[in-house]
């Protein structure tokens, strides 16, 4: 089960969020190749998705690097045209102890976005293809 962190600004507490423990329906099982498009418009709990599967091994990010929109924020409104948003939070992953605040997520196979759907699928057609048996050949004169 994956679990993200949150510490809370201004205090000591850190607030866990988990999967839950039991989810009905057909498993999509954890050795099938998952591929994560990923792009400059790619925000927030997109990122966060990305992030924690790329952390957690379990899928390849590919496309360009995102927004870096990690920390949870509270907005006020100062005038009808002016808001002022204050981050209250910093996510943590429990892998890294890190996030992707402010350096986006970067993908493990850099691409344009345009392209990252069929740089996915040649991936994953790559490698679901079965293994190709070496052809001996003769050697030559015989």
């Amino acid at each position: 089960m994956a679990h993200q962190g949150t510490a809370s600004r201004g205090s000591e507490r850190t607030e866990q969020s988990w999967s839950l423990p039991h989810v009905p329906g057909a498993r999509f099982g954890g050795s099938k190749p998952l591929y994560v498009l990923s792009s400059s418009s790619t925000f927030s709990a997109a990122e966060e998705l990305a992030y924690d599967l790329q952390q957690l091994g379990r899928a390849t990010v590919v496309g360009e690097p995102t927004r870096g929109g990690a920390h949870p924020c509270n907005g006020w409104t100062l005038h009808p045209h002016l808001e002022a948003t204050v981050p209250v939070g910093r996510a943590i992953n429990p892998v890294s102890s890190t996030n992707w605040e402010g350096t986006g997520v970067q993908p493990d196979v850099p691409c344009a976005a345009a392209d990252s759907l069929d740089r996915a699928h040649a991936l994953a057609l790559a490698r679901l293809a079965p293994e190709q048996p070496s052809i001996a050949t003769a050697p030559a004169g015989s």
